[in-house]
Parts: structure tokens; C-alpha cells; sequence
């Protein structure tokens, strides 16, 4: 088949097959085919993840006709949802939003397969709420022998953590269980403002429901945003058709890409245009459904890498960023992100036993990111950070298996259901160990 790429171009590889399986069974024949052939298996979804998650030689599976809710089990706060694997998350919240439902927290993308996004540990931000890898209560999963199995905290409980979040290594997902909540809406708040003074108040800040912010490299300034949740009755107050146009389409994205393609032919350029980019949005106010006011569109290529740092280590590590940036000759004309995640108890959840800070560093998709990513990934190692399994870092799973307690536990896992490695790849190896 052609070359497959992700969405970032970070990765590419050319399998000997490409299959698009539309039922459970067909996914188990697939898997069973390939390895009777002696065929590498990997399932993708959009692509996504800037690793080499889904990267094989052998058989490449889409999800992508494996879609749509499969059950509705109400509960006391909303109902368990079993969701087939390929289905896209923003998809799935237009869904649950027609049933009265939505998930309790998302990132702030949702173009991703629902498979993908819980296998590398995707989340979002709140300090009182966890990924959606710790949303899930079930899956059902195809093992290298073909077998489906069905498994949760009830049933093969340790199945089911590798399941839930195990970059695909132990078998291809078919559907997905969430516990859902009932509908609900935010209200959100967009400010610009200073670092220094945002981390001053970040006590204050994270009380509420869901605190983000970015900030621009080279200034003091920053775009935070507070979304508040409300019943799902509340009527909306949407940003308003021409501003949401000028605010998310010409500045966030065409402005932005313009200066993206600027500060890479002219790096010295890069702190004077984050100044302008820091300022550019003014402050709003707006509600409108839970999952569109999580996730924004992001039309401007880039790469990233994200590290889960101790909340208490968050303004050291800025402080840090910001000195290592001032004796560099390099210019970064992408924000840094900063968000927040309740500690949860999923094996290798970034967030595995403590409350939680993210830093994501981005590159633009034509500029070169091994020595920014290099040093802050340092600077969070030092401070006993975990990267994101979707994103780019340079760990192995020698590093790994001292940030994660459970790290030994996953391995086991892994040999027993997947002795020949059936689902293995170069990232896989490197990660986990071979």
C-alpha cells in the first residue's frame, strides 16, 4: 500500500497490508490472518500521536469503519456507554450530547479515535479530573491469538489496565466502555495576563473547574482560560459569529501560521511577534456545550512534547525553561502550554499517583525541535516528570520503569497475552522493552 503518515509528519512507514475490519469479528480474523503469516499488527485511528505508536512493516488496521455507541447502561449520574473503538471523540460528544450525556472532561483536540486517545493517555485539564483513561469502566479487546475478550476491574482486572492505556501493546481494541455524566455546559473566560502573576494566584486559579494557560516564550505573557460547568440546561451565550471568526480563524489560525512561517525565515523576528500574539486575543466570556468549549480547532502543523511534572514543581520548571531560553540562541514562536489533571490509579497514566502539572513544548512543523525538546525534557526529568506516550520524548523504558510503580506489573502483562510480540513496533521496544 502507499506510505502511511501521521498527522504531524513526524513518522511514516509502508505496511504490507492495510485493513479496514467493520466488526468485531472481522478484527479478530485480521489479527488472526496476520499472524499466521508472520505479520507485525498495529491499529491506527487519525493518526494523531507524534510517535511511532502506530508505526508497523506488517499488518496496518483503521478503526475507522469500526464506529458509533453500541449500549446505554443508565447510572445514578449519567450511564456507562460502551462505544466501538474507532470512533472519533468529537463524533462521540455530538452523540452523547443527542442521549443527554457527555464525557466528564476532554483535551483540548477531539479529532482523535476514541482507541487512540485512551491507549497514549490523552486528558484534559482540571485539577479535580483525571484522563479519559480513567473515564473508562470496560473494554472489549482482540488478543494476538484472535481471541475477544472482555475485561474490567471485575474481570481480568490487569487485562484491563494495560488495555485502557498500553500504547497497543497487548492487543487491538474494539470497543470502549466510558462512564458518562449527564450534559452539561461551561462557562468560559479568556484573559490575557502575565506568567508571573498567574503563578502567583495559581492556588486561587486551579479552584477552579478547569484552568489552563499558555504562555509565550521570550515574554512575560500569557492567555489563560477558566471554564466553569453548569447544567446542561443553562442556556448558551456563544461567541458571536464574527468575532469567533476573527478571534479562532484569522488570529489563532491564519495570523498565527503567518507567523509561524515568518519567525522561521527571520528567527530574531520571534519575540517581537510572540509580544503581538500574547496581546492579540482580548478577553471574553462565553457558554455553550461541555465538548465545544473543551476542544478548538488547530489547522497550524506543529510537533510537541508534553512532560507530567508534580504540581508544586510547576513554577520551578518555568523559571527554568525561561533561563535556559535566555542563554540559548534559539528563538520558540509557539506558546507553551500548561494544564492540570487529578492523581488517578491507571498503571501508566502520566498522572499514576499524584496530582498533576502538564507542560507541553510545539515546534513548528518546519523548524527544528531536538534541542528545545532536549532541554526541557531535562529540565522535567529532574523533577521526576513523565512524557506523554503520544508525544515526542527520548526515554526507554529503562527511564520508565522508575516513574512508573506499576511499570513491572504492565511488562508481565504483555509477556503472558503477547509472548511472540504480535503487536510490537520500534516505539514499543524502545518504551517498553523488547
Amino acid at each position: 500500500m502507499a506510505t502511511w503518515h501521521n498527522w504531524a509528519r513526524t513518522e511514516r512507514s509502508n505496511p504490507q497490508r492495510f485493513d479496514t475490519p467493520e466488526s468485531t469479528d472481522e478484527l479478530a480474523a485480521v489479527v488472526a490472518r496476520s499472524v499466521e503469516q508472520g505479520r507485525h499488527v498495529k491499529a491506527v485511528g487519525a493518526g494523531h500521536s507524534f510517535t511511532g505508536a502506530a508505526v508497523t512493516d506488517g499488518t496496518l488496521l483503521s478503526l475507522d469503519r469500526m464506529t458509533g455507541i453500541e449500549t446505554v447502561l443508565p447510572t445514578a449520574t449519567g450511564a456507562l456507554v460502551s462505544v466501538r473503538a474507532g470512533t472519533r471523540l468529537h463524533d462521540l460528544s455530538e452523540q452523547l450530547w443527542a442521549l443527554g450525556l457527555a464525557l466528564p472532561n476532554l483535551g483540548d483536540v477531539d479529532v482523535q479515535s476514541v482507541a487512540g486517545a485512551i491507549s497514549t493517555g490523552t486528558h484534559g485539564t482540571g485539577a479535580g479530573f483525571t484522563g479519559l483513561a480513567a473515564q473508562v469502566r470496560a473494554v472489549t479487546t482482540v488478543l494476538a491469538d484472535g481471541s475477544v475478550v472482555e475485561c474490567s476491574p471485575a474481570h481480568q482486572p490487569e487485562l484491563f489496565e494495560v488495555s485502557r492505556l498500553g500504547i497497543g501493546a497487548v492487543g487491538v481494541l474494539s470497543s470502549v466502555t466510558f462512564d458518562c455524566v449527564a450534559a452539561f455546559r461551561l462557562r468560559a473566560h479568556e484573559a490575557p495576563g502575565s506568567l508571573h502573576e498567574t503563578l502567583d494566584s495559581l492556588d486561587d486559579r486551579l479552584r477552579a473547574d478547569h484552568f489552563e494557560f499558555y504562555w509565550f516564550p521570550h515574554t512575560d505573557g500569557v492567555l489563560t482560560k477558566s471554564n466553569t460547568r453548569l447544567p446542561g440546561t443553562t442556556p448558551v451565550d456563544p461567541v458571536g459569529r464574527i468575532r469567533g471568526f476573527i478571534d479562532d480563524e484569522v488570529l489563532s489560525n491564519g495570523v498565527f501560521n503567518a507567523f509561524q512561517h515568518l519567525g522561521t525565515r527571520v528567527p530574531t523576528l520571534i519575540p517581537g511577534l510572540n509580544s503581538v500574539s500574547s496581546r492579540a486575543l482580548s478577553e471574553r466570556t462565553y457558554t455553550d456545550r461541555s465538548h465545544r468549549v473543551f476542544a478548538s480547532n488547530r489547522r497550524v502543523r506543529f510537533k510537541e512534547m508534553e512532560y507530567a511534572i508534580p504540581v508544586d514543581a510547576l513554577p520551578a520548571v518555568l523559571d527554568e525553561i525561561a533561563a535556559w531560553l535566555r542563554r540559548s540562541a534559539l528563538r520558540i514562536g509557539f506558546p507553551i502550554e500548561v494544564r492540570f489533571a487529578a492523581a488517578d490509579d491507571v498503571w501508566l497514566s502520566t498522572a499514576h499517583g499524584r496530582a498533576t502539572a502538564y507542560v507541553a513544548v510545539h515546534q513548528f512543523h518546519r523548524g527544528e525541535h531536538r534541542e528545545y525538546f532536549s532541554a526541557v525534557e531535562a529540565i522535567a526529568r529532574a523533577v521526576g516528570g513523565r512524557p506523554h506516550w503520544g508525544k515526542l520524548h527520548g526515554l526507554t523504558a529503562a527511564d520508565l520503569s522508575e516513574a512508573y510503580p506499576r511499570f513491572g506489573d504492565v511488562i508481565a502483562v504483555r509477556d503472558r497475552v503477547d509472548p511472540q510480540r504480535v503487536f510490537d513496533n520500534e516505539y514499543l521496544q524502545r518504551v517498553l522493552g523488547a
